[in-house]
Formats: structure tokens, sequence, C-alpha cells
């Protein structure tokens, strides 16, 4: 038996003994009176997901009147900003929401409706909120029973129906309207729901749907709303949608993707500028709400995707020191396995090493790319996709140094893994023809299954010989054989005109670098990067005259330009040149047509840092006590959970406690925290050392009032019952990570993982997530 098996086993064995004993002594406070597992729901399975602290009124979701029935007037505000919030497409605060509309008026029959089109897009969930609306459904007027019958309609169809029910539901808000003609609600989520649906069902007459929310703004100008026009004219006519854009994220001010939207129709109309601000007012109510709320990024769908975004559009304008510190940011953010690994595309971890490498490159960063190659920002990864594109782009950084041996580096990993996946496809390929064999198929399935192999691998193998061909070409530049790199480079797949362009002027071929560059310019209209290497390339060519023509066009959006970068450092000849000053850059008068934009700095800060945690001082079992104090300086795993009876918690304990020295090498230490008081901590500590014939490895304290749980949020303010939690303390006093649900975070490798990434221990580590 290994070590760690006997640890485990141990644990096990400790795991009955605390069972037998809270059953000998009548404790097992894990159960409610319906039988149900410490931490879940007494309302059913599909409350246990989600929010499960209160929601407060903040103020800034949108002019929405949604009336319901219900006698207590404060739930009915909270249901207007539940609605409001749907409308920003805020799903996991309007979840909220409605539960405290819920929670203040129980028979409210629309607050489980609210759940369920929070959960529109979960349809397992919603179903089991919208059965909860049907059973309280008498309780509602006529138009309330119109909603839900609607939504639960909706969500008991058969989903390979998808196109007929959707059909249905459009026809049944379509009643609404008809029986009842002032609800502009009706109306908004009628537009909103042709747009989302228009997959299956095509959109007839956008002029049409813009009518309809038009009949919305005329009795509320400042309707939230104003979202759904963006996404109906997005990738139609943008222009059209000018007028909402101006007013999108005024109307809602608390809800970061009203922000958000109205870049989309300035990027369309290649006004990034005015993109980035509203981007970057997106970013910053996300970090005021998630800062304030306890909220890890990733747990708001949107976030990950305006931050990358804003990068793109810094970039655009030339503002490439707040990009990288951006694209760093997501990062460093907090990962968890639900909401945000490196192998979850669309989310923070990835979308940061996506942009990092694109703005390193874009800009000519090639010392500051190489550098980060060598922390945790870059570090190697086991994703094939990740560390095959990280080779590649460490290639074009050596290529552009002129750095032969590091290109030569570049060059031997790809050809490595190249040999190592064929190595693998061959090894698939003959397990799949003996199986084949095996089963006695025809030659027929027996070819089929080593086909089958060789399309799996083939985009990986083609992928590979692809960058090896891209690196290859390089390095014949460098060893001055130029019309073969070329000719290497002409038989690479997608590669970028500015990448060929860069090639070409290294090369010597002036002119069609020159061609090159101009064609990149010229379809990527307002961005400055281009427009400064077309300038750079005339310069080359002697081509004074034409230079200073696109140096002036460069200096109309050169506002917001870094100059202290490689692509602009290039052209303080051309400034000298004209007598202009070495800060060329040339102001622009804010647009007329975008609003009353309040200060940036009032929405939000620009990057997410993690909240202060609040002290605490709880009672060992020995008269002692132990507060957040005594790890100041010192990085601390607080875990709290539910008792001794808990199953789940004490297999938590089970995993944490014998990778104790594990954080302690780390330099962390961990402390649990109960719900039960001293003497049944003590006595579970008994039944934990007389197992182990030891010291048990870190201290349990006591919190029977749940005063602690509830200042950290492990606690269900719905139901008053606390919630399992374990949080990552940095010495600075500031959590730096955190999982609370109602079951309790098992996951020691990826909690170690990240105690070594976010405390700065990981910079060579080559992570799996």
């Amino acid at each position: 038996m290994t070590i760690v098996q006997h640890a485990r086993a141990t644990w096990v064995g400790r795991l009955a003994t605390i069972l037998v004993c809270a059953v000998a002594q009548n404790e097992v406070r894990a159960q409610d009176e319906k039988g149900l597992p410490a931490g879940h729901s007494s309302h059913g399975e599909v409350f246990n997901e989600g929010p499960r602290q209160k929601a407060y009124l903040m103020g800034g979701t949108g002019r929405v009147n949604f009336s319901v029935t219900t006698a207590e007037p404060l739930a009915q505000q909270f249901f207007n900003q539940g609605v409001g919030q749907l409308h920003g497409f805020w799903y996991f605060e309007a979840e909220r929401t409605f539960r405290q509309v819920a929670a203040i008026d129980p028979e409210c029959a629309m607050a489980y409706w609210g759940m369920a089109m929070a959960n529109f897009g979960n349809e397992e969930r919603g179903r089991g909120f919208i059965a909860k609306a049907v059973e309280k459904q008498e309780n509602g007027d006529a138009r309330e029973q119109l909603w839900i019958d609607s939504v639960a309609k909706y969500l008991a169809k058969d989903p390979e129906d998808r196109k007929e029910r959707r059909r249905t539901f459009l026809r049944d808000i379509e009643n609404i309207i008809h029986e009842f003609p002032d609800d502009i609600e009706a109306k908004a989520f009628l537009a909103v729901f042709v747009w989302k649906f228009k997959g299956d069902l095509p959109i007839s007459s956008h002029e049409a749907i813009s009518a309809l929310l038009s009949q919305v703004f005329a009795v509320e100008p400042n309707h939230p709303s104003h979202h759904y026009k963006i996404h109906l004219w997005d990738r139609e006519k943008p222009e059209r949608a000018l007028p909402s854009a101006a007013l999108s994220g005024q109307s809602s001010p608390d809800i970061a993707h009203q922000w958000h939207m109205p870049g989309h129709i300035f990027s369309r109309l290649k006004r990034y500028a005015d993109a980035a601000w509203q981007q970057e007012a997106s970013a910053r109510v996300d970090h005021k709400q998630m800062m304030h709320d306890w909220l890890l990024p990733d747990q708001i769908s949107n976030f990950a995707h305006n931050n990358e975004w804003l990068t793109r559009n810094f970039s655009h304008i030339g503002r490439i020191h707040d990009a990288v510190d951006l694209a760093k940011n997501m990062i460093e953010l907090p990962r968890h396995p639900k909401f945000n690994t490196l192998e979850m595309p669309g989310r923070s971890a990835s979308y940061g090493r996506d942009r990092l490498f694109e703005l390193l490159e874009t800009y000519e960063m090639w010392d500051e790319l190489i550098d980060l190659c060598d922390t945790f920002y870059l570090a190697p990864t086991k994703i094939p996709e990740q560390q095959r594109r990280r080779w590649r782009v460490l290639g074009r950084a050596h290529f552009a140094k002129g750095d032969r041996q590091g290109l030569k580096m570049s060059i031997r990993q790809l050809k490595e893994e190249l040999n190592k996946t064929r190595t693998d496809r061959n090894k698939v390929r003959e397990a799949a023809v003996a199986e084949a064999r095996e089963k006695n198929l025809p030659e027929e399935g027996v070819h089929q299954a080593r086909v089958t192999v060789r399309e799996e691998y083939a985009d990986k193998i083609e992928t590979l010989k692809n960058a090896l061909r891209e690196l290859r070409g390089y390095q014949d530049i460098l060893l001055d054989a130029g019309e073969a790199g070329l000719k290497e480079l002409a038989e690479v797949d997608g590669l970028s005109k500015t990448l060929l362009a860069r090639a070409h002027l290294q090369a010597g071929e002036a002119s069609r670098a020159e061609e090159l560059a101009r064609e990149v310019m010229e379809t990527s209209v307002n961005e400055v990067v281009p427009l400064a290497r077309y300038v750079h390339v005339l310069e080359q060519n002697g081509k004074r005259e034409q230079a200073q023509e696109a140096f002036e066009k460069l200096r109309e959006i050169s506002a917001w330009i870094d100059l202290d970068t490689p692509p602009f450092q290039r052209l303080e000849h051309v400034a000298r040149r004209l007598g202009l000053p070495t800060q060329w850059r040339k102001e622009v008068e804010p647009a007329g047509d975008v609003g009353e934009r309040p200060p940036l700095d009032s929405l939000g800060p620009f990057r997410w840092s993690p909240p202060a945690a609040p002290g605490w001082k709880l009672p060992t079992v020995d008269d002692r006590t132990v507060s957040l104090a005594n790890f100041r300086e010192n990085p601390v795993i607080v875990i709290f959970y539910l008792g001794y009876g808990c199953l789940h918690c004490v297999e938590q304990i089970v995993k944490f406690a014998p990778a104790a020295d594990r954080f302690t090498a780390t330099g962390v230490s961990l402390v649990a925290i109960s719900t039960e008081d001293k003497d049944a901590v003590g006595r579970s500590i008994e039944a934990f050392e007389k197992d182990i014939e030891g010291k048990f490895p870190f201290p349990l304290v006591a919190d029977p009032d749940l005063k602690v749980f509830k200042q950290y949020r492990a606690y269900d303010d719905f139901e008053a019952q606390p919630l399992h939690g374990t949080f990552l303390i940095g010495g600075d006093g500031k959590v730096l990570w955190h999982d609370v649900s109602y079951e309790p975070f098992t996951d020691v490798e990826f909690l170690l993982h990240e105690v070594k990434r976010l405390l700065g221990k990981g910079v060579l580590l080559t992570a799996r997530f």
C-alpha cells in the first residue's frame, strides 16, 4: 500500500468513527427535518445552485414597472429590479433578486416565473422554477397566469421540437400583448425573443421589430430595452442603433452589459475609441459589483467577453500599456473548476493568454514576450493547442530579433511535438485496427478504422506542419536564403499579411512588403498599428511624400497612442522632419452622439482586486482562541464546515488533512470553522486523533452562533442556514479565492495549484489547469 493509499484508508476509517460517534451522541445536525443533507435547499434541488445570499435594491437597473400580485410593496420593488436585470442579460443577479421576492412574499407566483426566466438557457433548472410558479399560479391575475403558462408550455415541450415550441412561445407573448396592449414589458420581451430565436425563425423584418421597440420607448424613453435594439441592428445596420447606443448604459448604469453593448455598435462602425470607452465602463461596473458582493469574476458570463474585447479596442487605438495590463489581469484572476480554467474557451484565463500573445506580437514587444514565457503568464502548458501557439509565437519573436539559436529551439520543439503526435496516431491506429479485426469486421470495416483515426489526428498534424513551414521560412531568411524562405512562407496556410510583409522586408523585398502593408492598412480602418507599419515601409522604400501623407492620417487617430512602443518609436524621425514635437499625438473632440457619459472612475475600478476578509476570533476546545490576525502576513485556507455529522464535510477534511503538509510547504496554513460549539468540536477532534494516533494537523474552532459564517457569506440568507465554504486569504488579509456552495469543495489538487499560482510560486509551473 502506498503512503497516499494508507493515508486515505486511515482517513476513511476516521470518517466511519466520526459518524458512529455522531449517531451515538444524537448530535447529527447534517440533515434537516426533511432528511436533506446539510447545505441543501429545503425547496428542492433546483434551489441548490445559484445565488443564496440576499439581494439589495441597487437603484440603477432600469426604469421598469412590471406589476405583480403581492401585498408587499418591497417585493414589487425587487420584482421590477429583477426584470431590469433580465433586460440586461444579468441572469445570475436576476435570479438572486427574484429569490428575494419569494423570501418577502412566498406566495408570489411570479417570483418563480422570474427565476425560470433567469434560467431560460438552462432548461433543467428553468423547469424546476416554473413548476413552483405553476403551483402558485392561482395567486396571480389573468395576465400573470398567461406569462406563467407561456414559460411552462415552452419548457415542457420536447427539446427536439425546438422550432415549433419557439414559434408557440412567440405567439403566446403576442397573445399577452393583444389581451394587455399597455404591457410594454411584453413588447420588449417579444422583441428580444424574436432576435434570440432567429437561428430557427429568421427575422423577416428588422424594421418591424424596431417599430415594436419604439412603442416601448414612446412610453418609457429610457427603458433598458435599448439593449435589444442594439442586438437587433448589430450585424445588420449598426448605424441605426446609434441612438440606443447613446442611452443603453445610461438607462441601467448598474448593469455592466448595458454599457458593453454600445461598444458593439461603435466597433462595427470602426469608432474604436468610443467602443473602448463603453467597454471600459462595463468592466468598471462589473469590478465594482463583484468586489462588493464577493463574486469570482467569471461567475458573470459576459465578464470575460467584455474584457477581452476591451483589450482589442485598446490595441486598435494605441493604448497598449492598458491593454497588456488588462490581459495580464485576466490571467491573474482566480480560477475555479466550474467557472474559469485555462482549458475553458471564452473565460478569463484562456482569453487573457490569447490576448496577451496577440498584443505583444502586434506591438512587436519581443523582449517582454520572451520574458513572460518564463512566468506563469505565458508558461508552458499541457494543453496542446496553447503549447503549439506558444512555440510558434516564440519563433516569430526570435526571427524578429534575428536570434537564430532561439528560432532553432522553437523549430526543434515543434518537430518533437509533431513526431510525438504521429507516434500517438500510429499507436491509436494500430489499436483500432486490432479491435476491428478482433470483432471480425470485414476489410472495409478495418479500413474505416484506419481512416477514422487518421481524420481524428489530421488537423493536429497539419497545424504542426504548417507552423514548421513558417518557422523554417524565417530560418532561411536569417541564413540569407531569402528567396527560399519566402517560397516556404508562401506555402503556409492562413499566414497573415502582416507577418508576410515583415518577412519580405527582412528578405529585402521592400516593394512586395509595401503592397502587403497597404492591403493590411486598407482593411484595418482606423487601427493605428497597421497605418504606422505602412508609414514605416514607405519610408524604407524612400517614398517620403507618401509616408508623410500616411503619417498625417495616423495623427488624426493618434490621441491615445502609447508612443514608447516599437511601431511608433520608428516614426520619430518622420515627426521631426515635419517639425512636430516628440509627443506628436493629436487631440480630438468627443463625438456628439454618445450620450451623457459619467466619469469612468465613478463607475468602478479599472481592475478587479480581491475584497478584504473580515476579522474574526473564535474559541478552540482548550479555551484558547484562534483569530484571523494569527495569520497576518501568512496566507491561510479557511474551511467552513457544517459539523462532524455532515458526511460531505468529513469527506472534505479527509481530503484536505493529508495534504496539510503540502500546503504548509507553500507557506499556507489551514484552519476549519465549525457550526458546532466547542464541546462538539472537541469530540470530533478526539475521534480523529484516536483513529490516527496523533495530532490533528490544523486547528478546528467553533462558531455556533454562525456569526463568522454570515460575515463570509457562507450562509443562505433565504433559508437561514449555513453553507459550505472554502477561502484562501492572503497575508494581506484579502480573499484571494473562495468557493461557497451547498456541497464542500474537495478538489485539493486544484486548490493547491491555485495557491501556488496566486501566491506567485508557480512561475515555471507546468499546469494542467
